[in-house]
This record gives structure tokens, sequence and C-alpha cells, in this order.
């Protein structure tokens, strides 16, 4: 069984918790029989609040039979892995959320998702991963009877300001994370890891981003509908704080995407200019090793000479022919030593 808390609400206090499905539908339907009102399009007298975690496939059409959702609703359930979204099915809401959590012993971000269903007279939230605290949501809910009264879209509200408000734990992270980056780099201690570092970050900006900026346009457009249709000015007010909030996110996500792509271009030019230096220092190196090579090789190729056993050689016979040649190689080693020393090769 994948429900993690099962309530039903009259007024806006919980009445009861199921504990499966079937049991859910049997308690509605006595209670609308014995408050025919509370059938009625529009009333809020009735409220169940569906909590799931990754439903199996038989729950998800128990659900979809008896609250009739949508089946592209359904289809998105099932396959997960959405971008943040809210689509409108007639009367019902479908609303997917990216939940993301900073990891400080890592330094890394974890993101979740979480699918809500909106419809008259009942919520239904499913999460696909461990990440996203609906049950801190439900709890705060549920000391406000007044707003859960007054219906669905309370709990849509509730859900999407926690979740954007759990966003700024994330960017206070990376903003740290950025800056760490960036003094490695202006410290001049850039290496290897510092350019994994930030390859990694920008993957999880990147993830970041297409967590938060789908949702500020699908936001934007659900309060246009929302005061086309006249709803709630509460409502309207908290999702426009929402909204507030979201797009400070969005603004801080987008300046991360620019301060880790000019820290990737000094990363680089860092980069060039250390194996710059490194080539440079090479070939001073080969210059030194080929001015030795040379002047042990003048000398090498006249001892090599004389030292060839010929009977008939130039000066054998000379008295001062072996002087001669220890002298030869003695001038010419250091005739290519001052030339190789005013060439600074030595």
């Amino acid at each position: 069984m994948s429900i993690v808390d099962n309530a039903v609400y009259r007024g806006g206090q919980r009445i009861a918790s199921p504990a499966t499905l079937e049991e859910t539908y049997r308690l509605l339907a006595r209670l609308r029989a014995e408050d025919p009102r509370c059938a009625e399009p529009g009333e809020h007298c009735l409220l169940v609040w569906i909590g799931l975690h990754r439903p199996s496939a038989s729950e998800l059409d128990s659900l979809a039979e008896h609250f009739g959702l949508h089946e592209l609703a359904v289809e998105d359930i099932r396959q997960a892995e959405q971008r943040p979204k809210l689509d409108r099915y007639g009367d019902m809401l479908f609303t997917v959320l990216r939940p993301a959590v900073y990891q400080d012993a890592t330094e890394t971000v974890d993101f979740g998702e979480i699918h809500i269903v909106t419809g008259p007279g009942f919520v239904l939230t499913v999460r696909q991963s461990e990440h996203g605290r609906v049950g801190r949501v439900r709890s705060r809910v549920e000391a406000q009877p007044a707003l859960l009264g007054t219906g669905a879209e309370a709990v849509l509200h509730a859900v999407l300001d926690q979740t954007v408000d759990d966003y700024f734990p994330v960017v206070e992270g990376l903003e740290n994370d950025i800056d760490e980056i960036s003094d490695a780099l202006f410290s001049g201690s850039g290496d290897g890891l510092v350019s994994r570092r930030i390859y990694q970050l920008t993957r999880e900006v990147s993830a970041f981003h297409r967590a938060v900026a789908p949702l500020e346009m699908e936001l934007r457009q659900f309060l246009e509908e929302l005061a086309e249709t006249g709803a709630a000015q509460e409502l309207r007010h908290g999702l426009r704080d929402v909204l507030d909030h979201l797009i400070l996110v969005t603004n801080k996500v987008e300046a991360f995407q620019a301060s880790l792509t000019n820290a990737l271009m000094l990363d680089s030019t860092q980069l060039a200019a250390r194996q710059n230096e490194a080539a440079i220092e090479q070939n001073e190196q080969m210059k030194r090793i080929s001015s030795w090579a040379a002047i042990l090789f003048a000398p090498s190729i006249i001892g090599s000479v004389y030292g060839m056993n010929f009977r008939f050689m130039p000066e054998l016979s000379w008295v001062w022919g072996y002087p001669m040649a220890l002298v030869l190689m003695l001038l010419t080693g250091v005739v290519l030593y001052t030339v190789f020393r005013l060439k600074r090769w030595l």
C-alpha cells in the first residue's frame, strides 16, 4: 500500500483517516448521502486529501475511476519525469512540481517530483521520490481549518508555497559553492578539480533552472485564468506572493548560470596559460639539452675519427698530432658553449 496519509475533512477539520481507498470511497458515499448539500457542485463541506508515494497501477486505476481523472493526467503520473506544469482538465487541475533539496554533506542538489490533482472535493498528492515535504504542508494546513475549509485550492497553494520556499536554501547553497569556485580561480589555485566542480555545478544549476523557469510561466498563466474566472481574492493574493518568490529564485538561478559561464571561461583561460607556460618551459629544457648534446657531439666526432684503427691517418706520425686533437676538441666545445650562451640557450 502506497498511501502515506489519507484524511477526510469537514469544515476544515479532519473527521476520519481511512486506511484504504475502498474505505475512503464508502465513507464519502455515506457522508454525502447523509448531507446531500455536500454532493452539490461548488460546496466545500467535504474534502478528501489522499497522499501517496509511488502508487501502483491498480491504485491509479481505482483513483481514476472514482474521481474521474483525465487519462492524460493518469499517464503522466504513471510515467513520472515530467516538467513542472499546471494543466487544466475541465474542473480538475493537474500540477507537477520539482522540489529541490541541498545536501550539505555532499554539496549537491537532489531533485524530486510531486504530482497534485485537485478537483471538486478532493486532492491527490503523489510523490515520485523521497523529496517534497507534503506531510509538513498537511500539518500546517490542518492548523488553519478556516483556510482548509475553502477547498482544494487552499491545499494546492500551500504545497506550491512550501515547494518554492524550499528553493531558497538551495539557492544559498549553490551561491556558496559558486563563491568558493570564484575564490579558487582568482587566487590562482585552479586545477582539474576546480574544472570538474564547475561542470558539476553547471549541470545542477541547469537542472534547477528546468525546475523553476517552467513553473514561473505556468503560474503566471494560472493567475490570469483565476482572474478571469473570478476566483477568491485571498487565493489570488497568496499565489501572487508565491510567484514573486519564484521570480526571485529564477533570477538568482539565471545569474548563477552567467557566473558559471564566466568561471568556465576564466578557468579555460588559466588552463591555456598554464599549458603555454609548460610548453615554454619544455622548450627551454629542449634548448639546453640540444645545446649540451651539440657541445659533446663535436669532440665525440673528432675522437671517434682518431680512434679508428687505420694504418694511414693524418698526423699519426706527427709528434704534436695528439695534443692538436685534444685542443681541437676543447676549442670546438668552448666555441659552441659561447655561441649557445650568447643565444641564452644555456
